[in-house]
């Protein structure tokens, strides 16, 4: 990423599209289970807002390349937790 504008604009991207596949999933999927669906809607929500936050403060003490690289990384993670749960609701 160039800068934390386009980092920010990539998290809001993906979030929004896993959000949006969260309320496809629960409108169309076979299982109706509002609890699971909510608390996985909710989740997505919570993971916008901690890494749009985490973005614009760079921990002390770490460099900027190594804080970037590894909030990547646990991103990436996160993100694809919620995939795996989305599949399973389908």
């Amino acid at each position: 990423m160039s800068n934390k504008r386009d980092l920010k604009r990539t998290i809001n991207y993906i979030c929004g599209d896993l959000f949006v596949e969260g309320i496809a999933a629960s409108l169309y999927g076979e299982s109706r289970e509002s609890d699971n669906i909510e608390a996985l809607l909710t989740s997505i929500l919570s993971m916008h807002n901690n890494y749009v936050r985490r973005v614009s403060h760079v921990e002390p003490g770490m460099p900027a390349k190594v804080y970037f690289k590894d909030l990547k990384d646990k991103f990436s993670k996160e993100v694809n937790e919620v995939i795996d749960q989305l599949n399973n609701l389908a």
